[in-house]
Protein backbone atom coordinates (compact mmCIF):
# COMPACT_ATOMS: atom_id res chain seq x y z
CA UNK A 1 0.00 0.00 0.00
CA UNK A 2 1.46 3.35 -0.93
CA UNK A 3 1.06 6.21 1.76
CA UNK A 4 1.40 9.63 1.46
CA UNK A 5 1.87 12.30 4.42
CA UNK A 6 -0.82 15.41 4.03
CA UNK A 7 2.18 17.58 3.82
CA UNK A 8 3.87 15.45 1.08
CA UNK A 9 2.37 16.86 -2.50
CA UNK A 10 -0.13 14.59 -2.97
CA UNK A 11 -1.46 16.68 -6.51
CA UNK A 12 -5.17 17.78 -6.60
CA UNK A 13 -5.76 15.75 -9.36
CA UNK A 14 -4.36 12.87 -8.12
CA UNK A 15 -7.06 9.93 -7.45
CA UNK A 16 -10.21 11.84 -7.58
CA UNK A 17 -13.19 10.20 -6.38
CA UNK A 18 -16.61 9.35 -8.41
CA UNK A 19 -19.19 11.18 -6.84
CA UNK A 20 -22.49 9.29 -6.91
CA UNK A 21 -26.21 10.47 -6.15
CA UNK A 22 -27.94 9.06 -3.20
CA UNK A 23 -29.21 6.77 -5.60
CA UNK A 24 -25.92 5.76 -6.95
CA UNK A 25 -26.17 6.91 -10.03
CA UNK A 26 -23.08 9.51 -11.24
CA UNK A 27 -24.85 13.41 -10.79
CA UNK A 28 -22.90 13.70 -14.53
CA UNK A 29 -21.62 11.43 -17.22
CA UNK A 30 -20.06 13.97 -19.50
CA UNK A 31 -17.87 15.79 -17.72
CA UNK A 32 -18.17 12.97 -15.40
CA UNK A 33 -18.47 14.16 -11.56
CA UNK A 34 -15.29 13.83 -9.71
CA UNK A 35 -14.17 15.46 -6.55
CA UNK A 36 -10.27 16.25 -5.98
CA UNK A 37 -9.33 14.16 -2.92
CA UNK A 38 -8.78 16.93 -0.68
CA UNK A 39 -12.66 17.80 -1.56
CA UNK A 40 -13.87 13.93 -1.37
CA UNK A 41 -11.56 13.76 2.24
CA UNK A 42 -13.61 17.29 3.47
CA UNK A 43 -16.83 15.97 2.14
CA UNK A 44 -16.58 12.67 4.54
CA UNK A 45 -15.60 14.34 7.86
CA UNK A 46 -18.05 17.01 6.95
CA UNK A 47 -20.57 13.76 6.83
CA UNK A 48 -22.01 15.06 3.65
CA UNK A 49 -21.37 11.57 1.39
CA UNK A 50 -20.74 7.73 2.10
CA UNK A 51 -17.82 6.16 0.88
CA UNK A 52 -18.50 3.53 -1.55
CA UNK A 53 -15.21 2.30 -2.05
CA UNK A 54 -11.57 3.19 -1.21
CA UNK A 55 -8.04 3.76 -2.99
CA UNK A 56 -4.83 1.51 -2.09
CA UNK A 57 -3.27 5.31 -0.95
CA UNK A 58 -3.18 6.45 2.99
CA UNK A 59 -2.98 10.50 3.31
CA UNK A 60 -1.16 10.70 7.13
CA UNK A 61 -1.27 13.71 9.07
CA UNK A 62 0.38 13.84 12.70
CA UNK A 63 -2.16 12.33 14.24
CA UNK A 64 -4.64 10.04 11.79
CA UNK A 65 -4.30 8.30 8.84
CA UNK A 66 -6.70 8.18 6.21
CA UNK A 67 -7.97 5.94 3.09
CA UNK A 68 -8.88 8.29 0.43
CA UNK A 69 -12.00 7.49 -1.47
CA UNK A 70 -12.63 6.20 -4.88
CA UNK A 71 -16.00 6.52 -4.91
CA UNK A 72 -18.48 8.31 -3.12
CA UNK A 73 -22.21 8.59 -2.49
CA UNK A 74 -23.93 11.99 -1.49
CA UNK A 75 -26.00 11.58 1.52
CA UNK A 76 -28.97 13.66 0.37
CA UNK A 77 -30.40 13.24 -2.87
CA UNK A 78 -30.45 15.94 -6.00
CA UNK A 79 -32.95 16.07 -8.01
CA UNK A 80 -31.65 16.36 -11.36
CA UNK A 81 -32.56 19.46 -13.29
CA UNK A 82 -34.95 18.56 -16.20
CA UNK A 83 -33.72 21.33 -17.74
CA UNK A 84 -29.87 21.92 -18.91
CA UNK A 85 -28.59 25.63 -19.31
CA UNK A 86 -28.06 26.45 -22.83
CA UNK A 87 -23.71 26.65 -23.38
CA UNK A 88 -21.77 26.02 -26.12
CA UNK A 89 -20.82 23.20 -24.29
CA UNK A 90 -23.90 21.56 -24.07
CA UNK A 91 -24.86 22.53 -27.39
CA UNK A 92 -21.50 20.22 -29.02
CA UNK A 93 -22.98 17.55 -26.48
CA UNK A 94 -25.98 17.45 -27.83
CA UNK A 95 -24.83 17.36 -31.37
CA UNK A 96 -22.23 14.71 -30.33
CA UNK A 97 -19.05 16.70 -30.86
CA UNK A 98 -19.53 16.91 -34.91
CA UNK A 99 -20.57 19.51 -37.37
CA UNK A 100 -24.05 19.74 -38.32
CA UNK A 101 -23.56 20.03 -41.77
CA UNK A 102 -20.24 17.94 -42.95
CA UNK A 103 -19.73 15.71 -39.51
CA UNK A 104 -16.39 17.15 -38.70
CA UNK A 105 -14.99 16.58 -35.39
CA UNK A 106 -12.40 19.38 -36.23
CA UNK A 107 -12.53 23.45 -34.99
CA UNK A 108 -16.18 23.61 -34.08
CA UNK A 109 -18.37 26.51 -33.80
CA UNK A 110 -21.60 27.13 -33.46
CA UNK A 111 -24.06 28.61 -36.28
CA UNK A 112 -27.90 30.21 -35.86
CA UNK A 113 -29.90 28.39 -38.39
CA UNK A 114 -31.64 31.56 -38.89
CA UNK A 115 -29.08 33.85 -38.63
CA UNK A 116 -29.04 36.92 -36.40
CA UNK A 117 -28.51 39.18 -38.20
CA UNK A 118 -31.94 38.00 -40.01
CA UNK A 119 -33.59 38.36 -36.03
CA UNK A 120 -32.73 34.52 -35.21
CA UNK A 121 -32.26 33.74 -31.65
CA UNK A 122 -29.51 32.15 -30.22
CA UNK A 123 -31.65 29.20 -28.44
CA UNK A 124 -32.15 25.46 -28.23
CA UNK A 125 -34.07 25.42 -31.37
CA UNK A 126 -31.38 27.60 -33.51
CA UNK A 127 -28.27 26.94 -32.61
CA UNK A 128 -26.22 23.91 -34.12
CA UNK A 129 -23.02 22.87 -33.90
CA UNK A 130 -20.69 24.10 -37.13
CA UNK A 131 -17.30 23.42 -38.10
CA UNK A 132 -15.31 26.82 -39.16
CA UNK A 133 -15.02 26.17 -42.68
CA UNK A 134 -19.02 24.77 -43.28
CA UNK A 135 -20.12 28.07 -41.00
CA UNK A 136 -18.13 30.39 -42.73
CA UNK A 137 -19.40 29.22 -45.77
CA UNK A 138 -22.88 29.56 -44.47
CA UNK A 139 -22.25 33.09 -43.68
CA UNK A 140 -25.45 35.01 -42.95
CA UNK A 141 -27.52 33.16 -45.03
CA UNK A 142 -30.46 30.65 -44.10
CA UNK A 143 -30.28 27.47 -45.15
CA UNK A 144 -32.47 27.44 -48.18
CA UNK A 145 -30.40 30.49 -49.54
CA UNK A 146 -27.65 28.24 -50.17
CA UNK A 147 -29.66 24.65 -49.86
CA UNK A 148 -27.03 23.67 -47.10
CA UNK A 149 -29.09 21.55 -44.24
CA UNK A 150 -28.44 20.35 -40.71
CA UNK A 151 -27.73 16.50 -40.34
CA UNK A 152 -30.37 16.77 -37.47
CA UNK A 153 -33.02 19.35 -36.54
CA UNK A 154 -31.29 21.30 -33.70
CA UNK A 155 -33.74 20.66 -30.39
CA UNK A 156 -33.90 21.66 -26.80
CA UNK A 157 -32.20 18.38 -24.91
CA UNK A 158 -33.05 17.30 -21.38
CA UNK A 159 -30.65 16.22 -19.26
CA UNK A 160 -31.54 12.53 -20.09
CA UNK A 161 -30.43 13.41 -23.76
CA UNK A 162 -26.68 15.05 -22.65
CA UNK A 163 -26.29 12.30 -20.42
CA UNK A 164 -27.27 9.48 -22.98
CA UNK A 165 -24.59 11.56 -25.24
CA UNK A 166 -22.22 11.66 -22.79
CA UNK A 167 -21.65 7.99 -22.40
CA UNK A 168 -20.61 7.81 -25.49
CA UNK A 169 -17.75 9.90 -24.60
CA UNK A 170 -15.88 7.55 -22.07
CA UNK A 171 -12.85 9.66 -20.02
CA UNK A 172 -9.60 7.93 -20.93
CA UNK A 173 -9.23 6.88 -17.32
CA UNK A 174 -11.41 4.45 -15.25
CA UNK A 175 -10.48 3.38 -12.31
CA UNK A 176 -11.50 0.04 -11.59
CA UNK A 177 -13.35 0.83 -8.68
CA UNK A 178 -16.15 3.14 -10.91
CA UNK A 179 -16.44 0.84 -13.19
CA UNK A 180 -20.12 -0.83 -11.56
CA UNK A 181 -21.44 2.53 -11.10
CA UNK A 182 -20.66 3.23 -14.96
CA UNK A 183 -22.43 2.36 -18.29
CA UNK A 184 -20.23 3.22 -20.88
CA UNK A 185 -21.21 1.97 -24.55
CA UNK A 186 -17.67 1.35 -26.00
CA UNK A 187 -19.92 -0.66 -29.15
CA UNK A 188 -21.18 2.59 -30.47
CA UNK A 189 -19.07 5.53 -32.20
CA UNK A 190 -19.89 9.24 -31.45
Amino acid sequence: MRSYGVNVALSPGAHPALVLNADYRPLSYYPLSLWSWQDAVKAVFLDRVNIVSEYDVVARSPSSEFRLPSVVSLRSFIKPSRHPAFTRFNVFLRDRFQCQYCGSKNDLTFDHLVPRSRGGQTTWQNVITACSPCNLRKANKSCSDINMWPRHMPFAPTVHDLHNNGRLFPPNHLHESWIDFLYWDTELEP
